[in-house]
């Protein structure tokens, strides 16, 4: 702390108007010296306590604080009203400031809308599945997941191919339906699958037109329906699957080959994806499916469909059916009867 005789003599300096050089040498003292000082606060300091005196500072209103009721009025009657438009009007009623505050000041006031709720679609048992193809790129090239879950119980197949062609499609979904242990009666499929179903075309590069997968459809008893327009509440079901088998299984996992990738698949099915308890239903989905589904599905059919168009894809290893599962049904009164102790 500077002595008092020199704090006086230097403010009176200051005041006077003379150079930090020539008070430096009046005192004998280096310009850094009387710098230093005065960054620190020295000269505001209390004489008697030794506290520094904060200098009061009014503090200036800003521009734009007299054109905030205009502009929360504006908003309050046009929510989406947009800052340029704002702008605009403040400018014509007297504002001088820049764009750049206001638009911080409407991000801040703007009422924002409570989000809509995102209610999913849900079918009865056995009604639909949901079937789309996700790419991949493994070491040795390109391979296609087919997805088929069933909309109710979330129940989940899953297989890799070569190609995303109509071959595939047909050989997917009856390996699913074998899967399934039976059919669902709507199968629904978005964009891309809509798309293999309308527009074919054979290995000569002829036309085939859906009328062969409606006819491969009629072989087993469900109906074809196309995502159009799409709605993420109707057509989640299997976007979802999708995003978990890329994180859940591919991701972080080694293959070697087309059988070791199918392999592994049908191990995480059983073992993880269809026993885990699922986010929406809150239950897991084999069980769902057992105690509800599996019963409402439509029979096998007794052969498998013959294209007279497209060629037939090996065959895939044998598909082991989910077993059927009996449920023992009790009335709400056994249940409550149990929790009390009485049984």
């Amino acid at each position: 702390m500077i002595k008092w005789e020199i704090r006086v003599l230097l403010t009176h300096y200051l005041e006077q108007g003379l150079s930090k050089a020539g008070i430096a040498r009046q005192l004998g003292i280096t310009r850094r010296t009387i710098a230093r000082w005065i960054a620190e606060g020295q000269l505001e300091r209390d004489i008697d306590t030794g506290q520094v005196r904060q200098p009061v500072r009014q503090k200036r209103p800003a521009k734009l604080e007299p054109f905030k009721p205009i502009i929360a009025a504006r908003l309050e009657s046009y929510p989406e009203l947009s800052a340029v438009r704002l702008f605009d009007e403040v400018r014509a009623a007297g504002y001088t400031g820049g764009l750049t505050q206001l638009k911080l000041h409407v991000m801040q006031v703007r009422p924002k809308a409570a989000p809509e709720p995102l209610v999913r679609f849900e079918t009865e048992p056995g009604h639909q599945a949901q079937v789309d193809f996700a790419e991949f790129t493994f070491p040795w090239g390109k391979r296609y997941a087919l997805l088929v879950v069933l909309g109710f119980s979330r129940l989940l197949w899953v297989r890799f191919y070569p190609k995303q062609d109509m071959q595939t499609l047909i050989s997917g979904l009856e390996e699913a339906f074998a899967f399934f242990g039976g059919v669902p009666r709507e199968i629904l499929f978005d964009q891309m699958a809509s798309v293999i179903t309308r527009d074919l075309r054979d290995q000569g590069g002829t036309l085939v037109e859906n009328a062969e997968f409606l006819r491969f459809a009629a072989h087993w008893g469900f109906r074809v329906r196309a995502c159009r327009p799409y709605r993420a509440k109707t057509k989640g079901k299997v976007e979802r699957p999708i995003r978990y088998l890329r994180g859940s299984f591919v991701y972080g996992r080694d293959f070697v080959g087309d059988d070791d990738l199918n392999a592994q698949t049908h191990i995480w099915l059983s073992g993880k994806a269809n026993v885990r308890r699922h986010r929406t239903t809150k239950e897991k989905p084999l069980e769902r499916f057992a105690r509800e589904e599996q019963a409402t599905l439509l029979p096998l059919a007794a052969r498998p469909y013959q294209s007279p168009i497209l060629r037939v894809l090996p065959a895939a290893p044998p598909v082991v059916p989910l077993p059927r599962v009996q449920v023992e049904r009790r009335p709400l009164k056994t249940y409550a009867a149990i929790a009390a102790g009485a049984l």
